[in-house]
Order: C-alpha cells, then sequence, then structure tokens
C-alpha cells in the first residue's frame, strides 16, 4: 500500500469515527507533512493532528485510529531498554510464559510502575502483558486473537492500587488525592492494553476493519440509548458549549433576518440624493417574534438519558424562547419549569427529576394517552396560537389507550408541534410503538444523538 493510499483510508477512517474531515482540509494535512517530513511518528501525528482536528473532544478518537494507520510497532517489535531491565528480572522460563509466577513477577512490576507513575514502564507492560495474558486459545497461523478482558482479568491492576500506595509508603485511606491519582494510573493501563489488543487485531484483520468495530463514534455520534457512564459524563460537559455555539449562530442569523419587508416610499426618497438611482434599499423594521415553548417529556427509564440531555439544552437556550414551560410524565404529568433555576447544577436536577418521576407514577409504566389527558385536563392554558409543542419520548406505551382525540386537540391549539424520537426509525411501529398513530398528528423526528439534537434545537428556535 501506497503513503497516498495509507493517507485516504485514514481520513475516512476518521470520517467513519464522527469525525468531519473535509476534502480541503485533508489537502492541508499532506503539505503540511511534505513540510514537516515523516522521520518522527509524533511530528506525522501532531501534522495531521493541527490540520484534521476542530474541537479538542475529538482528540481520543484521533489517536486510536491514527495508531492503527500509522503503529508504533509491528508484531512484537525489537526489544528495547525497558523490556530488556524487565526481563532480567526473572528466570528465562517466566519470561516465556503465563504462568503463577510469571503473573505474580508482572503483577509486582507493575506495581512499581504505577506507584513511581512511569508511562514508558506501564506501556511496557502494556504491550508485554498482551503478549503473555491476552492471546485466545486454540486459533491456527494467521488466526490470532487477543482479548484485553483477559488480561485485566489476570492482572486485575484496581487491586495493585493499595500495594502501590504501600509502595509510597501512603496509608490507603489517609490522602484520597494520591489515591485518585494511582486509580487514575490504573485507567491509563487499561487503556495502554486496548491500543495494543487494537493494534495486533488490525495487523491481522486490517486496520479498517479495526476501525469500524472497535472505534467509538465522537461523543455527539453516540445514541442516548446506548450510552455508558462514561459517554453520559461526556455529553454533560457537551450541553454547555452545544448550546453557547448553538445561540452564537442563532443570534447571527436573527440579527441577519432582521431587516422587515422593502420600504418602497422611504427607497425612492433616498434616492433622490444619487440621481434617482436606488443605491441602497430601506426595510420596515421587523416585529420581534419570539415564541413560547413547552416540552412534554417522558422520563422513563428506557429514555431517560435522551429525555434529560434535551431539557438541559432546551433550558439552555432558553433566552431564544418567549417562555419555556417544561412537563415530564411516566404516565402522570408534573411540571417540572420551576427546578430549573439559573445557577442550578443541570445533571443534579435530572437526578432529581428521574426519582421524583420514580415515585410519583402510579404503575411504574409509561402510559402516553394517561399522561396526555390529564395534560389536557390540568394544563390546558399552557397552549396557545404563539406556543409551540415539542414532545419527548419512544411513543412505547406499553398497549395502552393512546388518547389520540385528546392530542389532536393539543395539536390543534399550538402553533407548532414536534415529536423527537430517540429510537431509530427502523424500530418506530415494532412492538409497542405507536410512532404511526403520533405521527399522524405531529411529525415526528428522528433524534438519537448530540448532532441530531443540536440541529433541530436550531431549526425549533
Amino acid at each position: 500500500m501506497s503513503l497516498l493510499d495509507r493517507h485516504i483510508e485514514f481520513v475516512e477512517a476518521l470520517r467513519d469515527a464522527g469525525l468531519p474531515v473535509s476534502l480541503a482540509e485533508g489537502l492541508e494535512a499532506v503539505r503540511a507533512i511534505d513540510a514537516l517530513g515523516m522521520a518522527q511518528r509524533e511530528t506525522l501525528r501532531a501534522a495531521y493532528a493541527a490540520t484534521l482536528l476542530k474541537r479538542q473532544n475529538h482528540r481520543a478518537g484521533f489517536d486510536q485510529v491514527f495508531d492503527l494507520y500509522f503503529p508504533r510497532l509491528v508484531g512484537d517489535g525489537a526489544r528495547g531498554r525497558g523490556v530488556e531491565t524487565l526481563a532480567d528480572s526473572r528466570s528465562s522460563t517466566d519470561v516465556a510464559g503465563d504462568g503463577p509466577g510469571a503473573l505474580a513477577d508482572f503483577r509486582e512490576a507493575l506495581t512499581t510502575a504505577m506507584a513511581m507513575g512511569d508511562p514508558d514502564a506501564m506501556l511496557v507492560l502494556a504491550r508485554e502483558g498482551v503478549a503473555r495474558f491476552g492471546l485466545i486459545r486454540g486459533r491456527g497461523p494467521g488466526e490470532q486473537r487477543w482479548s484485553s478482558y483477559n488480561v485485566m482479568n489476570r492482572v486485575s491492576p484496581d487491586e495493585l492500587v493499595d500495594r502501590a500506595l504501600q509502595g509510597l509508603g501512603a496509608d490507603t485511606g489517609e490522602d484520597p488525592s494520591l489515591r485518585r491519582l494511582v486509580e487514575a494510573r490504573a485507567r491509563a493501563f487499561e487503556r495502554m492494553v486496548d491500543a495494543e489488543v487494537r493494534r495486533r487485531a488490525a495487523e491481522v484483520r486490517g486496520p479498517q476493519h479495526v476501525a469500524r468495530h472497535t472505534i467509538r463514534p465522537a461523543i455527539e455520534q453516540v445514541d442516548f440509548t446506548s450510552a455508558r457512564k462514561a459517554d453520559l459524563e461526556l455529553m454533560r460537559r457537551e450541553i454547555q458549549p452545544l448550546a453557547r455555539r448553538l445561540a452564537t449562530r442563532l443570534s447571527r442569523e436573527q440579527h441577519a433576518r432582521s431587516r422587515g419587508p422593502l420600504d418602497f416610499r422611504r427607497t425612492v426618497r433616498a434616492s433622490m440624493s444619487s440621481g434617482g438611482v436606488p443605491m441602497e434599499t430601506r426595510h420596515k423594521p421587523r416585529r420581534p417574534g419570539r415564541t413560547d415553548l413547552v416540552v412534554l417529556c417522558d422520563v422513563s427509564g428506557s429514555v431517560a438519558n435522551f429525555a434529560s440531555f434535551t431539557l438541559m439544552l432546551v433550558f439552555a437556550l432558553r433566552e431564544q424562547f418567549n417562555r419555556v414551560r417544561a412537563f415530564t410524565f411516566v404516565d402522570e404529568i408534573h411540571e417540572v419549569t420551576d427546578r430549573f433555576e439559573p445557577g442550578a447544577d443541570p445533571a443534579r436536577t435530572m437526578t432529581e427529576l428521574a426519582a421524583s418521576a420514580r415515585h410519583a407514577s402510579l404503575w411504574g409504566r409509561t402510559n402516553y394517552g394517561r399522561a396526555f389527558t390529564r395534560f389536557a385536563d390540568q394544563h390546558a392554558d399552557a397552549l396557545t396560537p404563539r406556543t409551540n409543542l415539542l414532545v419527548l419520548g419512544d411513543a412505547r406505551s406499553n398497549h395502552t389507550d393512546l388518547a389520540v382525540p385528546v392530542v389532536k386537540n393539543l395539536v390543534y391549539a399550538a402553533r407548532h408541534s414536534w415529536w423527537l424520537n430517540p429510537e431509530h426509525a427502523r424500530n418506530w411501529n415494532t412492538g409497542d410503538s405507536a410512532a404511526r398513530e403520533y405521527g399522524r398528528l405531529i411529525p415526528m423526528v428522528e433524534c438519537r444523538n448530540l448532532t441530531q439534537l443540536g440541529e433541530f434545537v436550531h431549526d425549533l428556535a
């Protein structure tokens, strides 16, 4: 494979991972590499990062893809000085094997590296650990498979944290900051093991296959319904920057649209100063047109994460609306507008809302028909001709009554109505989904990740 082919595949893999890389940026990367050369791997990484990356949170995915297409070494690699030092401390039998003695020596070396905070030693140990303890047995030549789970299960770096602290002469419960530091080193070792497994897998199956199936997409491309705990934390950090970008963009576009219709009389009068040629047009002032927003939000377990991020983003952008009112439901409706006070912690607010919704629900099962009926009975005045209605949920109502006539009246009372569904469109109308019935009344939009959510809120405001 030529360097050009490798470059093209690398850029395509970044796009597959959700990183926005344009053709112009790819060409810019080629110019940067031509100027800096390819003699140093880290220089090559820096050239690609400077020309292709737009946001800091894309760096982790970029580094993973880069390590697949431009690996640090091939196979077991040549033994460096650090590996020789580790090997010299053990017998030749232990170095080659993965028995109890080798495992004990390996864990001792890892404990020392974690205590000293030596990243080079930890990197060497990660490679050695995968080579010894990560191979999946029973496969023929050319079919090798490695497992990071096997390595972490055998080595168990979490169990070495206390031993590392004792090696530093620290009481395990005395200095929480030192414990967090050593725990972070254990997490770093785990990431090194994952990277080594991906590198070895890429040699067998190709970097394109491994990048497609193992690299997590950019955080704004991760589905709400499949997000892990670590993903949720990153998403929460993205809400405020996303809100700021949207607010800036909306303000700019609203300013550009501030001109009203052409004022013909003033334009003709102004043209008198240029001999009757209308050099400049005059426009009537545009009347302010901010609308109200009412949000009905399903907070049952299946869509709780999606509802949390949508509500946080909507309230972060509440300056773009005249007024925002929010209601949550499982099978009973509750207004939660007062929970979103300026300066409140959004994550804590949503946790409290989820807990209160679970306790306040009568049957513990989602019932859209009952929730819509209760809203119409108790909060009918919330919808006016200046109000936009936004419904958040997966439209799965456990085969209960859908209260279609009630929903039709709500839609008629509002100015505009939308329904955001966090499920993939191919799953609508399956099982207990009422997406077809509700979709006939309210335009239903697929909204599975932060990117789609941001695009919708932009269009909504």
